[in-house]
């Protein structure tokens, strides 16, 4: 939204002091959430110039993908309760952890999770830490899980004038997209292209949900007892 108004919008999330799901670098242990931070810069491009990631090497929710699908995960991604890699989805929800972004140089992903907590868990006042209960005696008050967030906006005529900075950025991307692209890549795209042609997409063939994923939803609309219009898949 910023973007559209000209701005430059900046935001970060953190779970606070509930449970978390990444390992510290170097570490086998769940210390950080999966803290990301999102970017938007306005342009004249069709698609929004968007970065939007988590600092660990992927997103918890690609996990539980890859487990409804009964999937492996790439090597890399997830390492169990002993600190071992593994690929099998499962052993992430018996206490394994997600690595922090950057593989073997991942303490700059660990070291970028941490200013996203600092920012929205800290600055913001919901916490830090894995163990609610910490928080709550140290406080003397009753954690209640949330998501901390930190929201930045600048304004970009204060800088630079829009129009001239719009156009900028534009060719700017354009460059970056006229790169020869590698060995076995179609094309070189720039932060939210590639989302956005999903959605384009999606628009158009509509969004595939396995079976169990499907009924978990299901069990909840049943549960409490939700008007839907959903259909069978």
């Amino acid at each position: 939204m910023a973007a559209k108004e000209g701005l430059i919008g900046l935001i970060t999330a953190d779970a606070g002091a509930g449970p978390k799901s990444v390992a510290p670098f170097g570490g086998v242990e769940r210390r950080l959430g999966t803290n990301p931070l999102s970017i938007a810069v306005p342009s004249n491009l069709e698609a929004p110039v968007l970065l939007d990631m988590a600092t660990c090497v992927v997103a918890a929710g690609k996990i539980g993908l890859a487990r409804a699908r009964k999937k492996a995960v790439p090597v890399g991604w997830i390492v169990d309760k002993d600190g071992a890699p593994t690929t099998d989805p499962n052993d992430f929800y018996a206490g394994g952890s997600i690595l922090p972004l950057g593989g073997d140089r991942g303490y700059k992903g660990s070291g970028l999770s941490m200013i996203v907590e600092i920012l929205s868990g800290i600055l913001t006042g919901i916490g830090f830490g894995v163990d609610p209960e910490v928080w709550t005696a140290r406080h003397g008050v009753e954690y209640r899980h949330n998501d901390g967030c930190f929201i930045a906006v600048f304004n970009v005529e204060a800088f630079y004038p829009l129009a001239e900075f719009k156009r900028d950025v534009t060719e700017f991307v354009k460059l970056i997209k006229a790169t020869k692209p590698a060995k076995g890549v179609k094309e070189v795209l720039y932060p939210g292209e590639l989302e956005w042609i999903t959605e384009q997409k999606r628009w158009k063939e509509g969004i595939f949900i396995e079976d169990e994923t499907w009924k978990r939803l299901t069990a909840f609309i049943e549960k409490y007892a939700l008007k839907t219009t959903i259909g069978t898949p």
